[in-house]
């Protein structure tokens, strides 16, 4: 008796076959938005799908997170270092060690942009060069939320003076630490470090490493 429970998986063979993600748009009859807050906001989009079985069509409705998105920054120092900052996170009720990292909320700013003004801002430090990390969705069924990680490099201290961001709330108890890159990858393994875009980053960079971040693009906000 044939199994009709199974999903129908279509497999695609060969050496050319690429499996990437892609953007794409269903039609949504009506939106509406439930809760606007300071950094994020609730809706609701009652969407266009197909209907069971192939048949016709439907409209459900999903709820989401409307996010701005974020840059997240491996400062990675001339000895192979990784920067990484403790913040208490109270959705989590935990305190968690992250990578310096911002909301992209800066009137015309890029995710580069704000990376570069994020590290300044909470590790008053500068970076010659910087690569591009891969970028996530870290929730992709209940927000719209992307987080574009990036590489720092050739890292510089940003005089006092100079910065005109001042701390507060939960970054005013902001400590850091700088790991060896390997003992980072390590902490990430050992399940010692939960924050998506630093478990991320720090793999990332790991893997880029070991051809000298040569395959690494160039980071641009173009």
């Amino acid at each position: 008796m044939a199994d009709h429970t199974r999903p129908v998986i279509e497999e695609t063979t060969g050496a050319s076959a690429e499996i990437a993600d892609a953007p794409e748009s269903w039609p949504v009859e009506r939106s509406e938005e439930r809760y606007r807050g300071a950094k994020c906001g609730m809706r609701t989009d009652w969407v266009a799908m197909p209907g069971a079985n192939g048949d016709g069509r439907t409209v459900a409705a999903r709820d989401y997170m409307d996010h701005p998105g974020a840059a997240a920054i491996v400062a990675l120092d001339d000895q192979g270092r990784v920067l990484v900052q403790r913040q208490y996170r109270h959705p989590t009720q935990h305190t968690l060690w992250e990578l310096p990292a911002g909301l992209i909320d800066g009137e015309g700013e890029g995710p580069l942009a704000t990376a570069q003004r994020e590290l300044v801002e909470e590790s008053s430090l500068r970076a010659a060069t910087w690569h591009k990390l891969p970028d996530f969705f870290p929730s992709t069924g209940f927000s719209n939320e992307r987080i574009h990680v990036f590489l720092a490099r050739d890292l510089s201290e940003v005089p006092a003076e100079e910065i005109d961001f001042v701390r507060e709330h939960e970054e005013t108890d902001l400590a850091a630490e700088w790991l060896p890159l390997p003992e980072a990858v390590r902490a990430v393994l050992e399940g010692r470090l939960h924050n998506g875009a630093t478990v991320i980053g720090i793999l990332a960079a790991h893997a880029a490493s070991q051809d000298g971040f040569a395959s690494l693009p160039a980071a641009s906000d173009d």
